[in-house]
Formats: C-alpha cells, sequence, structure tokens
C-alpha cells in the first residue's frame, strides 16, 4: 500500500471518527447548548484560565487534562462572549514542565499578552514551579515560554526559605494569579493551598487537624496569597503577605484556601461606566469554592485591605476555580467551572461513557451597588441568543430556555418553580426564594442521576416592598438563578430519563405579577 493511500485510508478513518463524535455529543441530553462545554477529553480539572481582551476578540484559556500526554491550555476566542471559536492548544508540557495548571493573563502597552502559569515537575524531576510565557502575533496563537521559572518550588506547591531574621517563611509557589501593573512594575499574587496542606490545615484532608490548630502558627491559617512584584517581567522579588486575613474573622475558616486568585478593580455600575475606587479578589478555596473580597488598594504599600466578603457557593465547591477580565467597556465579567460528580455515580463512568466532561458557568457582570455589596447579573451579550418569546411555559423548550419571573412576597412567602419534573412529581429541581430565612435557594434533593443532592441557600434580602425577580436559565443538565441583580446559584441539575422536563410556577404566601419567556440557541458547536 502506497503512503498516500494509507494517508487517505486514515483521514477517511478520522473524518468517520469525527462525525461520529459529533453526533454523540448532540444525541447527549447532558449536555449544555449555550454554557460552553469542553470541546473533547477530560476537563478536570476544568479550570477556567488566562482571559484577556486584546485586539477585538476576547480570549478564554480552559485547563484540561489531554490525557494523551498531560495538563494543558485549551484556547477559545470570541468577539461577543458568548460564540467561541477554537485555537490550538497554549500551552503544553515542554523539555521544563510536565503538565500546565492555573494561571492568570496580563496585556503590556504594547500588546503583548503575559501568562502566568503552575508548571507541574516532570515525573521525578524536582517540584516545578511558575513560569511565564507571552505572544504578541496577531490571533495570540504562538507562545513562547521564559526559559526558566519566576519561582521554583522546593516542595509541592511552595516555596520554603527564611525571612530576614533567620526565621523559616513558607511561600505558596502555585495558582498565579493575573499580573498588574503599577508606576513601571509588575505584580501578581501567588496561591497557598500546598502550605496549608503541609501543615495538615487544609480541609481537603479528611484527617486535617482540628481546632485550635496546636502547634500551627496563626500565620499559616486560613486564606492569604504572596505577593511578588518585578521590573522586567523575569525577575521576581519577594515582597509580603498581599492581605491579612483576621484570626478571629467570621469571613472564612481557619482550613480555607485562597487558590485561583483575580485582583481586578470594580465598576460602580452593571455597565462598567464609573470606577468605584475599590477592588474585587475573587479567588476558591478548595473545600468552599469560589468567594472574593472587595475592599481598598493601598499602592503606596502594595497591600490590599479587606473591607467585605462574600461567597459564590454555599454547601460545597461546585461553583468553581473562577475567572476574570476588564472588558474594554469597563466592566468586569467573570466565569467559574462547575464541578460534578459523574464519575461517583452508578452507572456512568464519567467521560469514558460521555466523551467529554467540563463545564463554565455563564459570564457574569459584576460590580460594587451602591450599599457596598457586590452586583451580579449575567452579560447583557446573552440576551443575543433569546427567540420565541413567551408567557406561557407549555410552549417553550424546557431543556434550552431563559425564564424571567417577578413576584410580590410576603414575609412567610415561597416563590419560585419546579425544573425538570417528572409527570408523577416524584422527580425535580426546586428553585425558589425563602422570605422567612432571606435566603435563594436551589434545591436537588429530588433531582435525577448525576446530581449532587443537596440544598443550597444563598443570603438575599428583599426590601419591603420590593418585588422578587428571578432570572432563571436552564441547559440541559444546567440551571442558573439570578434574583435582584444581587445574588446567585448555579448548579449541574439532572434528570433521570429525558421525558423529565417538566416546569412548574409556585407562589406560596406571594403572588407571580409577571412571566418572559424565550427558548435559548444553543452557541456551542455540539
Amino acid at each position: 500500500m502506497s503512503e498516500n493511500t494509507k494517508l487517505s485510508a486514515a483521514l477517511s478513518q478520522a473524518v468517520d471518527s469525527s462525525r461520529r463524535l459529533r453526533e454523540k455529543f448532540l444525541a447527549d441530553r447532558t449536555r449544555p447548548g449555550y454554557h460552553y462545554a469542553i470541546p473533547e477529553d477530560f476537563g478536570v480539572p476544568g479550570d477556567v484560565n488566562c482571559c484577556f481582551y486584546a485586539r477585538g476578540r476576547y480570549h478564554l484559556m480552559y485547563l484540561y487534562d489531554c490525557r494523551s500526554d498531560s495538563f494543558r491550555y485549551g484556547h477559545l476566542s470570541s468577539i461577543d462572549l458568548v460564540h467561541w471559536r477554537s485555537h490550538p492548544d497554549a500551552l503544553m508540557p515542554d523539555d521544563l514542565d510536565g503538565g500546565i495548571f492555573s494561571g492568570g493573563a496580563f496585556v503590556d502597552d504594547d500588546g503583548t499578552c503575559y501568562m502566568t502559569f503552575w508548571a507541574l515537575p516532570k515525573e521525578g524531576e524536582g517540584y516545578g514551579g511558575v513560569r511565564i510565557a507571552k505572544s504578541s502575533d496577531r490571533n495570540y496563537e504562538v507562545w513562547e515560554k521564559f526559559d526558566d521559572y519566576i519561582l521554583e518550588c522546593t516542595e509541592s506547591g511552595m516555596h520554603e526559605t527564611v525571612d530576614a531574621d533567620g526565621k523559616p517563611l513558607y511561600l505558596g509557589c502555585s495558582d498565579p494569579s493575573n499580573i498588574w501593573k503599577k508606576d513601571g512594575k509588575y505584580y501578581v499574587q501567588l496561591g497557598n493551598l500546598p502550605v496549608l496542606l503541609k501543615f495538615n490545615m487544609s480541609g481537603l484532608q479528611e484527617d486535617h487537624l482540628k481546632e485550635p490548630y496546636e502547634g500551627v502558627p496563626a500565620e499559616i491559617r486560613g486564606d492569604w496569597v504572596d505577593l511578588f512584584e518585578s521590573d522586567d517581567l523575569h525577575n521576581w522579588r519577594y515582597v509580603h503577605r498581599f492581605y491579612d486575613r483576621k484570626a478571629d474573622s467570621s469571613w472564612t475558616a481557619d482550613d480555607e484556601d485562597d487558590m485561583c486568585p483575580v485582583f481586578l478593580p470594580l465598576p460602580a455600575d452593571e455597565d462598567g461606566e464609573e470606577e468605584s475606587g475599590k477592588y474585587l479578589q475573587l479567588f476558591i478555596s478548595h473545600n468552599r469554592g469560589c468567594q472574593y473580597y472587595i475592599g481598598t488598594y493601598d499602592k503606596e504599600a502594595d497591600k490590599f485591605y479587606p473591607e467585605s466578603h462574600g461567597r459564590m457557593t454555599w454547601v460545597d465547591n461546585t461553583f468553581f476555580a473562577p475567572e476574570a477580565l476588564k472588558a474594554p467597556d469597563g466592566r468586569v465579567v467573570m466565569w467559574a467551572w462547575l464541578t460534578d460528580d459523574l464519575n461517583e455515580v452508578e452507572g456512568y463512568n464519567g467521560v469514558n461513557d460521555l466523551g467529554w466532561c467540563g463545564v463554565f458557568g455563564l459570564p457574569r457582570s459584576l460590580w460594587l451597588k451602591k450599599d457596598g455589596t457586590l452586583g451580579i447579573a449575567p452579560i447583557k451579550e446573552l440576551k443575543k441568543l433569546r427567540y420565541n418569546e413567551t408567557a406561557d411555559l407549555a410552549a417553550l423548550d424546557p431543556t434550552s430556555c431563559e425564564i424571567k419571573l417577578e413576584f410580590a412576597v410576603g414575609t412567610g412567602s415561597e416563590c419560585g418553580m419546579y425544573i425538570n419534573k417528572s409527570a408523577d412529581g416524584t422527580e425535580y429541581t426546586k428553585v425558589y426564594y425563602d422570605a422567612a430565612a432571606q435566603e435563594l435557594v436551589m434545591d436537588l434533593t429530588h433531582s435525577g442521576i448525576g446530581n449532587r443532592r443537596v440544598v443550597e441557600r444563598a443570603p438575599l434580602f428583599i426590601v419591603p416592598g420590593e418585588k422578587l425577580k428571578l432570572d432563571i436559565f436552564i441547559d440541559k443538565a444546567v440551571v442558573e438563578v439570578y434574583a435582584n441583580k444581587r445574588q446567585a446559584i448555579c448548579r449541574r441539575a439532572y434528570s433521570s430519563c429525558a421525558e423529565n422536563t417538566g416546569l412548574e410556577i409556585f407562589a406560596e404566601g406571594g403572588e407571580l405579577k409577571k412571566v418572559r419567556a424565550w427558548d435559548m440557541m444553543p452557541s456551542n458547536m455540539y
């Protein structure tokens, strides 16, 4: 057989395999249509990473396990934050590192983009460290890694040294943040989970120390990050802790870390037209998921002073690994990875059955409200996907829709809707506002296979006389609910069979005032 004949046969087989994979994905009732789903392979971890805007495009990296070698950065771009184009993988293992883990992006004044990342070690070769790669071509498709680490790990994910007094100093050496520039110098934060793991402090460890954590210094405990600075992006110096966590704080627990950090100035309105003067520190603790601080950035002291704290997940870590950017119009836009447990569900073998895993939450706009709390809303560009407007839920595609509900609520009312409801009423996901508890609730205890069967409750206070406004997005096995532009819950929500897609509004002790709904056009190719 000639080489041309062999090539033709291989190409024909590849095309046939591609077609069959596409048809499998299109028939998959769990695969969302307008929440970005990693195209193929093992999106665990499926962190959203290194987003930036340059030359008219938004760019977004996603962490995935390319099982033919190791962890990589996939690369997407978009002009509208809704429809995404795939690029060749941006970062993959090389002679120095054995895999790519989370990081952030920064576009310098000349248009060059720099991506920080946690470089995992090659098997049996040291501990890895934190590295930087750069790109300046038109589509940011050619990435050049710097030759060495900006900080090398002395243990997995951490760097042990001594301070000026000769005392042990344990520095985070993982999950670098986005870089920012001030007075000609560059700054980056490094995350601290591996330091907590060393001291058996992390809530990820089943045998982690119980309070009062005897023998563990107070400065080791809880969430914190280390700040580094550079004059040239190649040579970096340790500065100090970027913020000081109060040991007696009720905001976070001693066994929570600060990883996947993002640091950005907050606008004072949803459209980004005015700066608030405050800054957002967005991060995860691995055991509790996505959360944030709002506070003041002292540029003279290079310190961040948190003034308030909030969470974006309350019962587990489903809303995970956040990433955010400053859009050209001034908005702060964020994403997060939505974890699930299909690998642990009887009857599923995870990606080996589905051929894919890894889903992002919808992009959100974040801003500082006049009362000092965080404003949260789905980005306005999602309206492009709406069609077939109706007030009749029976006319909707119940697997791909947006539903806006408005209620008058009483002090003891529960108002919301049932999603993915079975004909006999035994299976459903329940989304509602609990007025007595002043909480936005998503109840998955009666949902189908594949769910974390939990009740998630997010604090939400509705001012007397204020209408409850819910904006609910349903996308196959994903449900997101936003309330009054100040709270949101997003989770994976599976039904056990294709027929269980019923929708039903309820208002116990309240009154339904308005319904607007749309079918939503899928934006993923398949």
